[in-house]
């Protein structure tokens, strides 16, 4: 069975940039899946369902990413990589001061994954965007909550390094050996 691999972090702090680099190697990925659902809603007059009704918001990302939790059991390959994972539902949430529900907190302890990576907030690189609304002052904060939600669940950090795309890559594939 081929380990699982997340890839979390702030938004903006190059997670999206990272897994089509891994794509280019090979490397078996999917992808984040928020943007997705934002934009199917924005389509229905939602601007930004995050906002207006973070719980359904929450519930189909979560949906979402327990359905590729399950398709990457079908895959063939050593590893395979997750832009987020079910943990950064409940990081937001909180961030957010929104309750959440039983069906979240179990699901985050019946879908684990084996190794966690993390981008920290990077200025340098950060950009908002008609999705990506949060300022960077914000980012700091949900950066927190990320980490903070990882460690109660029982999960170590490996924090990439803020380098150029292909040396971050490079760390993810040494860490992993």
């Amino acid at each position: 069975m081929s380990k699982k691999i997340l890839i979390t972090g702030g938004p903006g702090t190059g997670k999206t940039s990272l897994i089509e680099e891994l794509k280019k190697n090979n490397f078996k990925c999917f992808d984040e899946i928020s943007r997705e659902i934002t934009l199917k809603y924005r389509e229905k007059g939602i601007e930004q369902l995050f906002l207006s009704d973070p719980n359904l918001f929450s519930e189909e990302l979560l949906n979402s990413r327990i359905q590729q939790f399950n398709d990457s059991k079908k895959l063939e390959t050593d590893y395979v990589f997750f832009d987020r994972g079910i943990p950064d539902i409940i990081a937001y949430l909180n961030f957010k001061k929104v309750r959440f529900s039983e069906k979240i907190l179990k699901s985050v302890d019946k879908y684990r994954y084996d190794k966690i990576f993390l981008l920290e907030p990077w200025k340098d690189i950060y950009s908002s965007d008609v999705v990506r609304y949060e300022s960077f002052d914000q980012v700091i904060t949900i950066d927190r909550y990320i980490k903070n939600t990882y460690k109660e669940f029982g999960y170590n950090l490996n924090i990439i390094p803020k380098d150029n795309i292909k040396n971050r890559v490079a760390f993810i594939i040494n860490s992993l050996r």
